[in-house]
């Protein structure tokens, strides 16, 4: 794709942009307590206002892949996939009621620690190293996607777009703690929405109205909405989009480490809840306005395909291209994307190092080293600058993955869907040992990569699409079929079972090996007969407390009958 040279105004507005972010950083750098110690630097000293937990809440995995997946995603192969917002309606509930109680009572820096107090400090640090990786290869691919838009916007070659938007990222994270990542993101989600609603009022206006956006996409067969098939194989259907948008979600949202902190950055339990709860309208609007927003560019591109006709590479590139190719004549607006795109990433990566750092401080280096108090927070912001130079490596072997959105709802499908089902083992059940949570996170792992990333793979048919409105070789494009049996059948599976297939593994699998093998429970070897209620989901908490309450009586007869003082 031929790249396009930015103008005075779109370097200005993305300069502007960028100053503003480095500024928001800087100030609670050095505002406040300075951010020496590690509660206040990973956990904004837990006094902040719901507003910006709950925009923040949206924007941690929602950002810049969000605008160039989401929106390819419906121009190649229609609406449907909105579908996914309907599990998010069953997502706030399940959080604020099973898990969130379970974190926010302990009040750990990490995560991680619930499940060395529930199980043992080998499912910790298995877990802990399971988290790392997955945020790994997901923040890879978060700083690969703005180097995208830069290539294809301003023509700058991908590796320099990646190393420039790499080491700013690194740069920031290693500068901002907990408060400046939450409010660059409220400057983010601006951004994102600016962009997002300019792309859909330029595209209404060039097509002669908003309505001629869904009447050019139904002709385009674009609105799809009746694809009930229980197949397992087929991509989106409506059971894969809402049980396997849920378990993946919920992975995210309910246990993730980076969602969990941001939590806990709040005074109260109702607090962190409302948190949840208002990020619910924020990540629907974006959702809605992301879709919408690939129909439009269909509606304007219906009669010549931009990447069937050579003018890009990737779909990923399909937003920038249509900035550059239509919205050009508005000085600025190009460098505004631009500039939505880089800080997202920015706050995104951010909020990754803090996370990370918090995991490395609490569950490797303090078990390992005693670190005196006064270098703690200093380690922890050369972690973050670590992190951060390690998402810039693996930024390069992004592009191998495929489309930017299926590439991370894979990668958090098949780490996230059998973290999921080891927290929902210790929190919905007393009798889940350490070894059946740690065989059967392993092997439930190994099975949803091998699904995910097994080859060879089907590939991935789109919609039919048409160059006849181009300059030359005008022709309507139909999927080539393919022969499934010519594919092993896992291969085949949507990439939206994935959560769901390691979730269910854990759970089964960790409790077969936990009933056949008996170990002795941590409360156990401390001598209790009871375990923690604080350690379980609130309504298996409530019945433990009941069964402590009916055994008191009985305890203290007892120890009356022989001649022991109660």
């Amino acid at each position: 794709m031929a790249g396009t040279v930015f103008g005075i105004w779109d370097y200005i507005i993305m300069a502007g942009t960028m100053v503003a972010s480095g500024a928001i950083g800087l100030y609670f750098r050095f505002s406040g307590g300075k951010q020496k110690t590690n509660e206040e630097y990973l956990l904004a000293d837990r006094n902040m206002s719901i507003f910006p937990v709950a925009v923040s809440l949206m924007a941690s995995f929602m950002s810049a892949i969000t605008l160039l997946g989401v929106s390819a995603e419906n121009y190649y192969n229609g609406m449907i996939f909105v579908v996914i917002n309907l599990s998010y309606g069953l997502i706030i509930p399940t959080c604020t009621k099973f898990y969130l109680p379970v974190f926010f009572g302990l009040q750990k820096t990490s995560t991680y620690e619930y499940l060395e107090l529930r199980f043992g400090s080998k499912i910790r640090m298995l877990t802990s190293l399971t988290y790392t990786l997955q945020m790994l290869l997901y923040n890879g691919i978060v700083l690969y996607t703005p180097a995208l838009v830069l290539e294809s916007v301003t023509g700058l070659n991908r590796l320099i777009s990646i190393l420039a938007v790499g080491l700013v990222c690194t740069f920031y994270s290693t500068l901002g703690g907990m408060k400046a990542v939450l409010f660059t993101d409220v400057l983010q989600s601006c951004l994102m929405f600016a962009a997002l609603i300019s792309i859909i009022v330029f595209s209404s206006i060039s097509l002669g109205g908003f309505s001629q956006i869904f009447i050019k996409a139904s002709e385009g067969g674009r609105i799809n909405f009746n694809n009930f098939s229980p197949d397992p194989t087929q991509r989106h259907t409506w059971w894969s989009l809402i049980i396997g948008g849920l378990i993946t979600n919920l992975s995210l949202n309910a246990v993730n480490h980076t969602q969990v902190q941001r939590l806990l950055t709040v005074s109260t339990l109702e607090r962190s809840k409302l948190c949840l709860w208002w990020s619910w309208p924020f990540y629907v609007a974006l959702s809605l306005l992301t879709c919408t927003s690939g129909l439009a560019i269909y509606a304007v591109y219906k009669d010549c395909d931009p990447l069937s006709d050579g003018k890009i590479s990737s779909i990923d590139q399909l937003m920038p291209y249509y900035v550059v190719d239509a919205m050009t004549v508005i000085p600025g607006l190009s460098g505004l994307f631009v500039a939505g795109i880089f800080s997202a990433s920015l706050s995104t990566v951010s909020a990754a190092c803090n996370a990370l750092a918090a995991v490395t401080l609490t569950d490797y280096v303090g078990r390992w080293c005693k670190v005196r108090e006064a270098y703690i927070a200093v380690l922890t912001k050369l972690a973050a600058c670590a992190y951060g130079l390690a998402f810039l490596g693996l930024a390069f072997l992004a592009e191998y993955l495929g489309g930017v959105l299926q590439a991370a709802l894979t990668i958090f499908g098949a780490v996230g869907g059998p973290l999921l089902g080891v927290f929902t083992l210790g929190m919905f059940t007393t009798y889940a040992t350490e070894l059946g949570a740690c065989l059967s996170l392993v092997s439930g792992m190994s099975m949803t990569l091998w699904i995910s990333f097994g080859g060879p793979r089907p590939p991935t048919l789109k919609l039919p699409l048409s160059t006849e409105g181009c300059a030359v070789n005008g022709t309507i494009i139909t999927p080539t079929p393919y022969d499934p049996s010519s594919y092993f059948y896992l291969y085949r599976i949507s990439y939206m079972w994935t959560s769901a297939i390691g979730f269910i593994w854990v759970m089964v699998v960790g409790t077969i090996i936990s009933l056949l093998w008996r170990q002795q429970q941590p409360w156990e070897k401390a001598g209790r007969t009871h375990p923690d209620p604080a350690l379980f989901t609130p309504p298996l908490a409530r019945f433990l407390k009941k069964q402590v309450e009916k055994e008191k009586p009985v305890m203290c007869e007892l120890l009356k009958y022989n001649g022991i003082q109660h």
